[in-house]
């Protein structure tokens, strides 16, 4: 499914989205009311994403990025709190706190407010989303998780879809020429232009997609010492400390220019974009919804892409949004893998269908019963 929302305002209407998602990924047992908050944890990192880089015109990356997710922290260790939730005790489980906060949080927040300077949201988000990716390599290589046919599929077309997205557009049109074969690569991977292409917003993204997956795999450890909710409180607050002592050292005026809108954009983010958001994930998930809400993880690019064109006129080339496309795509396909049918049973089923045609017939076989012989 391919949306160009983010390309023409004209051709999009939000009611027909969300009919199109909730019949194609929730069963219609669901009331209306269910969907929509299903649907919500993404809607609020997708908009949170259009939020920040609202703001960043207006502050810095790094002060920005600890702004909106140490104080979520706070607020996530005092509902854990309410709800009675175990705080973390001894080293074992401070180390791997203090490990995923820096991995997940410093990291990635980091290089997600970085690149986000520097890039669209809605490409951004694409980009951050396309974590599942690297997560299904990692799951393989620690833990042994199988990744099936579907799963390879997505992995291929996730890498072309980020290569349309992270490459320079001219390097893509000569692929597809077959100029590249006469280009003088020496003056292509020239230090200068290499240094140019990993300092662009597409490549930290990536980074901060990088970071994300090792902290995804990360959280199996850190869930065997402490609890999941002051776990992800702590390393909140833990991971953004970092980042505010980074603001100030090699950052100024992070919040001269800042006005009440972008306060409350900032609040936003970090309360529903971060606190509600991660709550209503991890309560779904508890509830046994995980199926859907993975095969929903391509809504929050969406929603970027949407919010990102409304509110902040981002249009995306022809190039960028093909990748946009197949990288959804692949990201599709690896979080649902284990729930599309496998070659055989996609061949076992065309078999049934050729079978049950009107053409074909159902063979008669006559049987001689012999009456002497019948069981009485």
């Amino acid at each position: 499914m391919c949306f160009e929302t983010s390309l023409n305002k004209a051709n999009f209407s939000f009611q027909s989205l969300l009919r199109v998602i909730m019949q194609f990924s929730l069963p219609h047992s669901q009331r209306i009311p269910n969907r929509l908050t299903l649907i919500a944890p993404f809607f609020l990192w997708g908009t949170a994403m259009v939020a920040m880089k609202g703001v960043l015109a207006h502050t810095t990356p790094l002060f920005m990025g600890g702004l909106r997710i140490a104080p979520a922290g706070l607020l996530v260790i005092g509902v854990a709190l309410l709800l009675g939730k175990s705080q973390p005790k001894g080293w074992r489980a401070w180390l791997w706190i203090l490990l995923f906060a820096l991995v997940d949080v410093t990291l990635f927040q980091g290089f997600l407010a970085l690149g986000l300077s520097h890039t669209s949201a809605g490409l951004g988000s694409v980009m951050i989303d396309s974590q599942p990716l690297v997560v299904a390599l990692l799951a393989l290589v620690l833990y042994g998780e199988r990744i099936g046919l579907w799963g390879w599929l997505g992995l291929g077309i996730g890498v072309s879809g980020i290569s349309c997205i992270g490459l320079p557009d001219e390097w893509i049109l000569q692929l597809g020429s077959g100029e590249w074969l006469q280009q003088d690569w020496q003056q292509v991977f020239n230090w200068q232009y290499l240094n140019q292409l990993t300092q662009s917003g597409e490549f930290l993204m990536l980074l901060a997609a990088l970071s994300m997956a090792v902290g995804t795999v990360m959280i199996r450890q850190v869930c065997r010492y402490a609890d999941p909710i002051s776990a992800t409180g702590w390393h909140m607050v833990i991971g953004g400390l970092p980042l505010f002592i980074g603001s100030g050292l090699w950052e100024s005026e992070q919040w001269v220019h800042l006005t009440q809108i972008d306060w409350l954009s900032i609040g936003y983010a970090a309360v529903f974009g971060s606190a509600v958001a991660y709550g209503l994930f991890f309560y779904f998930a508890s509830k046994g919804n995980l199926t859907s809400l993975s095969s929903l993880t391509f809504l929050t690019p969406v929603f970027a892409l949407i919010f990102g064109n409304l509110f902040l006129a981002e249009v995306l080339s022809p190039i960028q949004t093909l990748g946009v496309c197949l990288t959804l795509v692949s990201i599709y396909f690896v979080n649902q893998r284990e729930q599309l049918p496998t070659l055989g049973h996609l061949w076992s089923s065309l078999e049934l269908r050729m079978l049950g045609t009107k053409d074909s017939k159902t063979a008669e076989i006559p049987v001689r019963v012999d009456p002497k012989t019948t069981v009485k």
